[in-house]
Order: C-alpha cells, then sequence, then structure tokens
C-alpha cells in the first residue's frame, strides 16, 4: 500500500493506494506551526475509514510519497539558517547585484531587494581559477581557515560557497570542503559546482545560498517527519517529492534541499499529463491546480512537462530567484482562501493575501473576518454549508455574509452581488495566469483542454474555459488532490548537468562524450542508491543550446548517449531548430547552434505505475439529488439549481447548466450555457459554452 502526501497552505490531501489498485481521497486542516500534525491526522483519516487504528493501519504501508511547503514557506517567514557566503576576492557582490530587471522600468518607489545573504555574512576567499579551468592564484589556506574560524565565533549555522569558474575546476572548491568538515564538523555547506553547475553566476550562488540555508531546517523536519512515522507504527520508505516533477530518497532530499521548494505544485502537471494521455488528447495542455492560497498552472505541449531555470520565490524582480532548474508553474494568490478587499482607488481586488487555514475563510468559524471566495461561494449558494467536505467540516452561513457584507455595504451593493463580483475578480486573475504562458508565447487558450484540479477548482473552472474560450474542461475524480495524484504517478528522478561550451560547427566529439558518459555514470550511481535495476532505469539527455550571440539558452533534448559522426550533430542542431520555433514562432534553419550545458535525467520506474489513480471515483454522498437557489452571472435572480452526485451524473449522460456536483472533496459549479457529462475512466467533462 501506498500513500501520497501533499502539505498545502489550507489542507493536507493523502491519497491511500491500496494493493488491489483502490483509492482513496482525505484532506485534513494544514497545521502551520506544526505541518506533520497534519500529515498524521489524515492519515489518521484513513486509517478510520479502513476500520483500523493507526498502527495497524502504518503498518500494512511499504512507502510514503511526501509533498511538503516547509523550505518554501521558511524563505518567505525568514526562518532559514543563519548562513555564510564564501566567494572568490573581489566578488562579494554577486548576491547584492542579482541580475537586474524590474517588473516596472519607471517605478522607482520600490526599494531594492536585499541580497539573500547579507554582507555581514559575505566572505572573500584568496584564490582565482580562469575559465579554462587554470588556477592563476592558489587557495590561501591560511586565510580560509581564519575565515573559518571566525564563522564559529559568528556562530553561522550553514555555509555556502560559490566559486569563480569552479565549474570549469572544482579544486578549490573541494578543498575549502574539506576545510570545511574538519574545523566546523556538524555545520552543513553546499559547493555551487556540486549543486548547479551554471555559467551564470549569480544563478549558481543564490542556489547555493538557498540549499545552504534549507539544510539544518530540513535534515530536522524530515528527521522529525520520519521518526514521528516510525513512532506511529511505519516501517517502510520515505519519499519526498521534488520541484523537477519526479521523487527522491528523503536523506537525499535532506543533502540537497532546494530541491522541494516547488515540490507539491510540481507533480500536478505529472498527473494533467497522464489524464490528457488517457483521453487521448493530443493538443496543449494547460493544468490548473486552484489551492486555499495560490492558484499554479502550467502548460503541456507535445506531451512534455516544461522546465525552467527561472522560478521566483514572490513577484519576478522583487521576490528571490532561486537559479535551480524546476517544472515551470506559474503561480498567483488566487484560491479558496483569497481575501477581496479595495484598493485606495476603490477597486475590488482578491488575493494574494489568504485567510490560510488559520484562521481560514469566515464561514470555517474559527475567527475570520475578511471575505474570501469560499464565503463567496457559500453566499451564492454554490458550497452547501452543511455538506462541505462531506459534512466534515460544517460551515457557518451566516458568518460568509457577515464577510461579504463588510465590503458590499460600504461599495453599495447587495451581498450577492458582491459575491459574484468576488467570483468574477478571482476568475479574472486566474484567467490572466493562464493567459501569461499562452497568448504571451502566441498560443491560443481556445484550443486547449483545461484540466481543473484542487479542492477549490470546481468553484469557477467552468467560467475560466469559457473566458478563455477552451475547448473542454475537465475536473478529474482525483482533482481535489491532483498533485498527491502526480506523486503516485511519478518515478525516483534526479537531473545532473555539466557545462561545457560546444559549437555545432566544430563539434569536440572526445570532450563532449567523455561528458556524457560522466553525466551517465553520475545516473547510474544515483539508480543503485536508489534502489533501481537496469530493468527499470531510464536516463535520458537534453543540452541547454542557443544560437550564435544569443543570450538565453533553451532546452533541446537528443537521442544518443554518445555522439559517433556528424550525423548526430545534426540531428541535434535540427531539433534545435524545431524548439525554438515551437517556443519563438521562428527559427534560424542555415544557423549553427552553441551548446552551453549538457544534461541528463535519470528516472526509476518503482514497478506501480499509479494508473489506477486515475479512474478511480471517490466515495459518493449519501444523498439524492435535489435543488436549491443559486446565484450566476447571466442572471439577477437566484435559479432554482439541481444539484447531482457524480453517479447522477453518469445516469443522465449530456446535462445543460446551471447545475452543481458535489463529491466529498469538491463542489464542481457548471453555469448557465455550459453542459457536461461523465467520463467513467477520468471524471467530469464540461463544455463550457464558449467565449464571453
Amino acid at each position: 500500500m501506498r500513500l501520497a502526501c501533499d502539505t498545502g497552505g489550507t489542507f493536507t490531501d493523502l491519497i491511500v493506494e491500496r494493493d488491489d489498485g483502490s483509492v482513496a481521497m482525505f484532506k485534513a486542516p494544514t497545521t502551520p506551526a506544526d505541518p506533520i500534525e497534519g500529515v498524521i491526522a489524515a492519515i489518521g483519516l484513513a486509517a478510520a475509514a479502513d476500520g483500523a487504528d493507526l498502527a495497524a493501519f502504518l503498518r500494512r504501508v511499504d512507502t510514503v510519497i511526501h509533498g511538503t511547503t516547509h523550505a518554501i514557506n521558511a524563505i518567505v517567514t525568514g526562518r532559514t539558517a543563519r548562513t555564510a557566503f564564501l566567494t572568490t576576492a573581489g566578488h562579494p557582490d554577486i548576491l547584492v547585484l542579482r541580475e537586474g530587471g524590474r517588473a516596472n522600468a519607471f517605478d522607482h518607489h520600490l526599494a531594492y531587494p536585499s541580497p539573500y545573504v547579507p554582507r555581514a555574512l559575505t566572505f572573500e576567499l584568496p584564490e582565482r581559477i580562469d575559465h579554462a579551468g587554470r588556477i592563476t592564484t592558489p587557495l590561501d589556506e591560511a586565510r580560509t581557515a581564519a575565515i573559518l574560524d571566525r564563522l564559529e565565533q559568528l556562530e553561522v549555522e550553514a555555509i555556502a560557497c560559490c566559486l569563480l569558474w569552479s565549474i570549469t575546476n572544482p579544486a578549490h572548491e573541494l578543498r575549502v570542503g574539506e576545510l570545511i568538515a574538519s574545523r566546523l564538523p556538524g555545520v552543513p555547506y553546499t559547493l555551487s559546482h556540486q549543486l548547479n553547475p551554471s555559467l551564470r553566476e549569480f544563478r549558481r550562488a543564490i542556489s547555493t545560498a538557498v540549499d545552504a540555508s534549507l539544510k539544518p531546517l530540513m535534515t530536522r523536519y524530515l528527521g522529525s517527519l520520519h521518526e514521528r512515522l516510525k513512532t506511529a507504527g511505519f516501517s517502510g520508505r520515505l519519499l519526498v517529492q521534488t520541484s523537477q516533477g519526479g521523487m527522491v530518497g528523503a536523506d537525499a532530499l535532506a543533502r540537497t534541499p532546494i530541491h522541494s521548494l516547488n515540490s507539491g505544485p510540481s507533480l500536478a502537471p505529472v498527473a494533467g499529463r497522464a489524464i490528457a494521455a488517457v483521453l487521448e488528447e493530443s493538443g496543449d495542455i494547460i493544468v490548473a491546480d486552484t489551492g486555499g492560497t495560490t492558484y499554479d498552472v502550467t502548460l503541456i505541449r507535445d506531451g512534455r512537462i516544461p522546465m525552467t531555470r527561472e522560478t521566483w520565490i514572490g513577484r519576478p524582480y522583487e521576490g528571490l530567484m532561486t537559479g535551480f532548474p524546476s517544472v515551470d508553474v506559474k503561480s498567483v494568490g488566487a484560491g479558496g482562501g483569497s481575501i477581496a478587499w479595495f484598493d485606495e482607488g476603490g477597486l475590488l481586488r482578491v488575493g494574494p493575501n489568504s485567510a490560510g487555514s488559520r484562521p481560514g475563510p469566515a464561514c470555517f468559524g474559527q475567527g475570520g473576518l475578511e471575505p474570501t471566495l469560499t464565503d463567496a461561494a457559500v453566499v451564492l449558494g454554490h458550497v452547501d454549508p452543511d455538506h462541505f467536505l462531506g459534512g466534515a467540516i460544517p460551515l457557518d452561513a451566516a458568518a460568509a455574509r457577515a464577510a461579504v457584507e463588510r465590503i458590499a455595504k460600504p461599495a453599495g451593493v447587495s451581498i450577492e452581488q458582491m459575491a459574484l463580483a468576488i467570483r468574477r475578480m478571482a476568475t479574472e486573475n486566474m484567467v490572466q495566469a493562464i493567459q501569461d504562458i499562452t497568448v504571451r508565447q502566441g498560443i491560443d487558450p481556445a484550443a486547449a483542454t483545461l484540466i481543473g484540479g484542487g479542492g477549490a477548482a470546481g468553484l469557477n473552472s467552468t467560467l475560466i474555459g469559457r473566458r478563455l474560450g477552451c475547448r473542454r474542461v475537465v475536473v478529474p475524480f482525483v482533482g481535489p488532490c491532483l498533485s498527491a495524484a502526480g506523486a503516485l504517478l511519478s518515478d525516483i528522478r534526479a537531473y545532473f548537468r555539466a557545462t561545457r561550451f560546444s559549437e555545432t560547427a566544430d563539434f569536440p566529439f572526445a570532450v563532449v562524450n567523455a561528458v556524457l558518459a560522466a553525466l551517465s555514470a553520475q545516473c547510474r550511481e544515483f539508480a543503485e542508491g536508489a534502489g533501481g535495476d537496469p530493468g527499470s532505469t531510464t536516463i535520458e539527455f537534453h543540452a541547454e543550446a542557443r544560437y550564435p550571440n544569443q543570450v538565453w539558452e533553451i532546452d533541446v533534448p537528443f537521442q544518443t548517449a554518445k555522439f559517433v559522426g556528424a550525423a548526430d550533430v545534426e540531428a541535434l542542431r535540427q531539433a534545435f531548430h524545431a524548439a525554438h520555433r515551437s517556443l519563438f514562432g521562428y527559427d534560424d534553419p542555415g544557423s549553427e547552434v552553441e551548446i552551453v550545458t549538457w544534461c541528463a535525467a535519470v528516472s526509476i520506474d518503482l514497478g506501480r505505475s499509479g494508473r489506477a489513480v486515475l479512474g478511480q471515483r471517490d466515495v459518493e454522498l449519501a444523498r439524492p439529488s435535489h435543488h436549491r437557489p443559486m446565484w450566476f452571472d447571466d442572471d439577477p435572480q437566484p435559479v432554482r439549481t439541481p444539484v447531482f452526485s457524480l453517479s447522477e451524473i453518469a445516469a443522465q449522460g449530456d446535462l445543460s447548466g446551471p447545475l452543481v456536483v458535489e463529491t466529498p472533496f469538491t463542489t464542481i459549479v457548471v453555469d448557465l450555457l455550459a453542459s457536461c457529462r461523465l467520463d467513467d475512466r477520468i471524471g467530469l467533462i464540461i463544455s463550457s459554452g464558449g467565449a464571453q
């Protein structure tokens, strides 16, 4: 039996995949002060549903897959370790200068962001290696030792070391690592060439600093999680989701905790891709995961989950760029718990602030007073306060109305009109996020399929699809726990990179083949350590390449592990042209190509595909169809609207809106002009009714 658990801002999601292939979903409130408590509570719900106590249930579990926001929350709240940054003499401002750029070039009121590690904890090491890997200034070990002694006096908890051109010759960084281990035993450190061998100095430096700063925290967190699970009765394997859309062992994640920064959202596209494959959908797929705090969107093209090296925590240019590869997920502060408010100009806003799980939306009855999207859904009649989460959490409808009234009354509109406005504004925020990854890349979202996941997805996915003109909207059975479902569908994965500049015009076969052989060896070593065998291990290669004189590279997959002749090089060149044309709408087929970085990804198939999870329908609500009054945008008066279970939808065939489909974990609103049907393989298929 396997468990996949994803910790979100409001709820902790759990999917149980039993040995017979059956699946069950559970949700428990997240406890921000102790996220592990929410994990144990969710597993406790699963045990109770099986009629077993927690210990007996966990003894039957062989694997727990965990996704966590603990690392990213620590960065946002400033709870990372006291970290020192070691760099080459003459380059102390790498983290200060960053890469430049502004969201608004003419807004000079914004303060320049502070460096991730302050200058007071930045130290220059006397050493220098040039771009060719030649040592021009040997490492001054006596001075380095003195600096490390100073770090001990400053009570530094972690150390990041990023020396110039360590990607071509890591000798000095390795020696610094040895000195740290001998003089400051027990203090964790990260060496840049081992973590992120990127040509760009800031990205290598910032990822190194972030990784080091998270090591004490994540080592304690994962150790505590594993220990508490063991104490509760678990004796199996603990895996952790990564930002690259896979998973690794908890011990491996503790060694490189930067992998966990975007771990939850990165797995939803994995589930989305599998859903598209079942539907035999070959076009563009928009995967949208609506949680209580954020709305996370990804565009899948040609079956490939996109990767990025520009992951931001916070707003671009104002927040923190991690400089580390991850699944390309765009997140905006729009979810079920997003708070509605008026700005200084009197315009209605929804988000980015969220009520979270404590106190939560006003209707949760935990002291929240601000109106949220969930409160608006209760006011509109879309969410039944007596059957939220299958009745596990009764909602306070009067508190929801009072919260919405707080902003409706000053605006001079009715409570229902304000609730509709909140829903429309939240929808527009979500639509904008999707347009950023589609229209701005020359892609028509109207030709795409929208897959809506997350507990709050059903509230307005139909409206989002209509606004975008999407052909169809899919709300899968596992949609309320989409990221956890993605974990059950993913493999153990790791990525390895090496910077070796090469040109197709004068291709250095021996050098490149040596690099690929070294990457392959790293992949095999990882697979052996993770328990993989050759039959279950797959290695894929891609290059970070560009046209001559271009500044930025794009990822280009290629099929060979060894370049034998000109035909292999030409195949890589043509693959780059095709990738460039797909991304930007044009290419230069007569041009040569420059390769900056060579990359390898290793995947270990655990032998259980997890695909049974996609077709597993959750337990039905034990009540027949009925009607209740609801408000919609296209009608100023309440509409007597039918409410169905999934099984009733299956029996009815195609149905026209307005209607609502209720499951124990989500409420799916099918608006006026829309229609829906049930696909037994996946879930609810909605025709949104065209663009508005």
